[in-house]
C-alpha cells in the first residue's frame, strides 16, 4: 500500500484538492493545506527533502514583489470609482435614446455600454450590477422578454473578462510568463468579434421575433436632434479619453500595464470630480472593496504557490505532461480536450481558481507542443468567460439575481404592475450567450491569426541564422598577429628566450 501511495502521490494529491474544493473549503486554504499535508507525507515516504519548505519564503516574497500584479488593485479601483460616478447611468441613458427608435435598441445599448464599461473598468461585478440596476427596469417597463433582457445584461457584463484591461488577462499573463501588453493586444480582435456576435444575436431576434425586443415608444424618447447629439458627445467623450489614456498608452509602448492602471485610477477620480460625485464616502468604499478583492487574489496565489511547490516536488507536472501528451491529435487534440476540461471545471471554479490551479499545469505542455502561449491564454480567457455565465454557479447570474426584482412592483413611470424576474428566466437567458462564447472558442482554435496579429509589429529573430566569422591567428587577410602567409603555429609574440 505504501509503495502504491508513493508511486501515485501526484494524482492522489490532485484528487484530494478537488475533493476539498467540492466540500466547500476556501480555495486559498484548501490549496495551502493540501500542499503542506502532502509535503509532509512526501518527506515521510522519502520522496521529498526536508529542506523543501525552506524555499517557501522565497516563493512568497516572489509573489509579493511581482510588479505585474500591481495592475489588479489599480484597475479594480478605477472600475469601482467609475461605477459609482454615474458614468454607466449616463451612457445607458444616452445610448438607449440613440438606439431607441429601432427594435432591440435597448439591448444594443446594453451591449455597447457593456463593451465600453469593460474597456474602462475591467471588473465584471461592477458592469453587471450597474447595468442590472439601470437598464433592467427600463427593459421590463417597455415589454422586453425577460430571458433576452437578463441574458443580454449578464453576457455584456462578462465582456470585462476579455476586453482589456481585463483582470483575467493580467493574471493569465502572469501565470503563463508572458507580457500583459501582448496579451491585451492579442485579445482585442477576439473581444470585438465577440461583441459583434452578441449584437448579431439581437439583430436576429429583432428580425424573427420582434415582439421580444420592442422599440421605445415615442413618449419615452426624451432626447431628439441636436440635444441628442450634444448629450452623446458629452457622455461618450470622457470614457473614450480614459480608454486611450489606459489602453492607448499601453499599446503604443508609453506605459506598462501597471502604469496604465495608475493613470486610469487617477482619470477615474477626475471623471468623478467632473460629475460632482467625488466624496470621501465613495473613495473609502472603493478602497475597501479594492483591498478585499486584491487580498483575495493574493491569498489564492500564495496558496497556489504552496500547492505547486509540493506538486512539482513529487513530479506532478511530469504526470500531467504525460497524461496530456498522450492525447491523440497532437496540438489540435490537446486544445480540444483542454478547453472541454476548462469548460466543465468552470461549473465549479471561478476564473481566479482556474488561473492559479489549472493554467500552471497546462502551460508547460502547451509550450512543449509549440503552442503560442499568448494565443493559448486568450483562448482560455474566452473559455473561462463562460464560468460567469453557465448555470448553476455563474457569478454574473448571481450578480444579476441580486439586483433583479424578486417580487411584483409598480413601475414609477407607467404605473403598471411589473411581474418579478425568476431565477429560471435568468438561467434560460444565459444559454444562447454561452453557446456564442463556445463558438468563439472554436473560431480561435480554427483561426489563430485572430490573436497572433500581436506579433506583426515585433522583429522576428532566429539565433541559428547568425554566423560570426572569427579570423584564426596567422591566417591570411587581417591577421593581427603576423604577416599574411606566416606560419599559424608560430608564436606571434616572438621567440621564447631560453
Amino acid at each position: 500500500m505504501t509503495a502504491f501511495f508513493a508511486e501515485n502521490l501526484a494524482p492522489i494529491m490532485f484528487l484530494s484538492l478537488v475533493v476539498l474544493l467540492l466540500l466547500g473549503y476556501p480555495v486559498a486554504f484548501a490549496l495551502a493545506a493540501n500542499g503542506f499535508v502532502f509535503g509532509l507525507i512526501g518527506i515521510e515516504l522519502g520522496l521529498l527533502s526536508p529542506n523543501l519548505f525552506g524555499a517557501m519564503p522565497d516563493r512568497i516574497f516572489g509573489v509579493m514583489a511581482n510588479d505585474t500584479l500591481l495592475a489588479i488593485p489599480f484597475f479594480t479601483f478605477m472600475g469601482l470609482i467609475l461605477e459609482r460616478s454615474g458614468m454607466a447611468e449616463d451612457l445607458l441613458d444616452t445610448i438607449g435614446q440613440l438606439f431607441g427608435p429601432i427594435r432591440g435598441g435597448l439591448a444594443f445599448a446594453v451591449i455597447f455600454v457593456g463593451a465600453l464599461l469593460a474597456a474602462t473598468t475591467g471588473v465584471v461585478a461592477a458592469s453587471v450590477i450597474s447595468m442590472g440596476l439601470i437598464s433592467l427596469p427600463i427593459m421590463l417597463r417597455y415589454g422586453y422578454d425577460r430571458r433576452i433582457a437578463t441574458g443580454t445584461i449578464a453576457a455584456s457584463g462578462t465582456l470585462a473578462q476579455i476586453i482589456p484591461p481585463s483582470l483575467v488577462l493580467i493574471v493569465l499573463a502572469d501565470q503563463l510568463g508572458r507580457s500583459v501588453g501582448d496579451m491585451y493586444e492579442g485579445a482585442m480582435v477576439p473581444a470585438l468579434i465577440l461583441t459583434g456576435m452578441y449584437t448579431g444575436f439581437i439583430i436576429l431576434i429583432s428580425i424573427f421575433r420582434p415582439e421580444l425586443v420592442p422599440a421605445l415608444p415615442p413618449e419615452a424618447r426624451t432626447l431628439r436632434g441636436l440635444a441628442l447629439v450634444r448629450r452623446s458627445i458629452t457622455s461618450l467623450l470622457p470614457p473614450l479619453v480614459l480608454i486611450f489614456l489606459v489602453l492607448g498608452t499601453i499599446f503604443i509602448g508609453l506605459a506598462t500595464p501597471t502604469e496604465g492602471g495608475a493613470m486610469g485610477a487617477v482619470g477615474a477620480l477626475v471623471l468623478a470630480a467632473m460629475n460632482r460625485r467625488l466624496d470621501f464616502t465613495m473613495v473609502r468604499q472603493a478602497l475597501d472593496t479594492t483591498t478585499k478583492l486584491s487580498s483575495f487574489v493574493i491569498f489564492i496565489l500564495l496558496g497556489a504557490r504552496v500547492f505547486s511547490l509540493t506538486f512539482y516536488g513529487v513530479d506532478g507536472h511530469l504526470w500531467v505532461e504525460h497524461l496530456l501528451s498522450a492525447i491523440p491529435g497532437g496540438e489540435l487534440g490537446f486544445l480540444i480536450v483542454v478547453n472541454i476540461l476548462v469548460f466543465f471545471l468552470a461549473f465549479f471554479l471561478d476564473f481566479f481558481e482556474l488561473a492559479f490551479i489549472i493554467v500552471p499545469l497546462l502551460a508547460p505542455v502547451a509550450a512543449k507542443l509549440g503552442i503560442d502561449l499568448v494565443w493559448f491564454g486568450v483562448l482560455l480567457g474566452v473559455n473561462m468567460q463562460t464560468s460567469f455565465m453557465h448555470p448553476p454557479f455563474g457569478f454574473s447570474l448571481f450578480y444579476l439575481r441580486s439586483v433583479a426584482p424578486e417580487k411584483a412592483y409598480v413601475d414609477k413611470v407607467t404605473r403598471k404592475t411589473i411581474a418579478p424576474v425568476t431565477t429560471g428566466q435568468i438561467y434560460m437567458g444565459s444559454i444562447p450567450y454561452v453557446v456564442i462564447q463556445l463558438i468563439m472558442v472554436g473560431l480561435l482554435i480554427a483561426l489563430p491569426g485572430l490573436v497572433m496579429h500581436y506579433k506583426n509589429d515585433q522583429i522576428e529573430f532566429d539565433p541559428s541564422t547568425v554566423n560570426v566569422d572569427v579570423p584564426m591567428p596567422g591566417a591570411g587577410g587581417g591577421n593581427p598577429f603576423g604577416a599574411p602567409g606566416s606560419d599559424p603555429t608560430a608564436n606571434p609574440f616572438g621567440p621564447v628566450a631560453t
